[in-house]
């Protein structure tokens, strides 16, 4: 099979942490191990060497940090549901399902239409074409059991009142879940005209949060806050010797500390 990617600006970003995933797995000192991606691209009808792709190894960081929010959430409720908003190529369902787990994969049309290319619904795992802003895929997220929604790399592509004003509506939406997404300070923000992987790439950061804990305003209690430079030590202690040097020395950098890696309760206002 050869699949050919049709997608917009921001969504045709999801390909870079996909074949960084890719570019791990095939690594001796792999992190994630991730060879499904590795088979993804083997299978993409897609140019990568358009892309300066040869260090993608932040994503593989970023991607390791969040499979931790998925598993401690696991481990606390094998049974819960995780939704992922803007779930890209993501192969996170794959790689971390305990086989009680539900899991829902939300993403605009196109990339849906180039997911469905590798996976199929089952019963504990659900495709859903919308946007992280609209509200109508609220009514197919199961109530039973405890929910922890992420979305890794994407608010970051949209305006500051459109991401405040979905924060909101899904603390409301949601009250006692668990939210996971990435937030991009001062430094991180302005160094993105200087990172080689965008000389190729339209897309563009538009939103800049300096503080995640404003963003408790919303509706949200944060619970935790990481960076490049503090990685949560249940994570790098599990990676090879030379991605936990790394990640030290990447951390000292003012752009990976403005990075952060955050996880909220849904607490909207009663």
């Amino acid at each position: 099979m050869s699949a050919k990617p049709h997608l917009g600006a921001i969504q045709e970003t999801l390909l870079i942490p996909l074949y960084g995933r890719a570019n791990d797995a095939r690594r001796k000192n792999s992190i994630l191990h991730d060879t499904t991606a590795a088979e993804m691209v083997d299978s993409l009808d897609y140019d990568f060497d358009q892309h300066d792709t040869r260090n993608t190894t932040g994503s593989v960081w970023r991607a390791s940090i969040f499979d931790q929010f998925v598993r401690d959430f696991l481990t606390d409720h094998p049974d819960g549901t995780v939704v992922d908003l803007g779930c890209g190529l993501s192969t996170r369902s794959d790689r971390l399902d305990n086989g009680t787990a539900h899991w829902i994969d939300l993403d605009v049309a196109d990339s849906i239409a180039l997911r469905r290319n590798f996976f199929d619904d089952s019963d504990r795992y659900t495709m859903i074409a919308g946007s992280i802003f609209d509200t109508e895929w609220y009514d197919r997220i199961p109530r039973e059991q405890p929910t922890l929604l992420l979305s890794e790399a994407v608010l970051l592509y949209f305006p500051e009142d459109q991401v405040h004003s979905a924060l909101r509506s899904i603390s409301t939406a949601f009250p006692g879940a668990h939210l996971a997404f990435d937030t991009a300070g001062k430094a991180m923000f302005e160094a993105q005209d200087k990172t080689k992987v965008y000389d190729s790439l339209s897309a563009r950061f538009h939103w800049q949060c300096d503080d995640p804990a404003t963003l408790q305003q919303f509706g949200l209690r944060l619970t935790s806050s990481y960076s490049f430079g503090t990685p949560p030590p249940t994570v790098t202690r599990t990676w090879p010797a030379l991605h936990r040097y790394g990640i030290k020395l990447v951390g000292r950098f003012p752009m990976s500390k403005s990075y952060r890696f955050t996880l909220f309760e849904c607490t909207p206002a009663r």
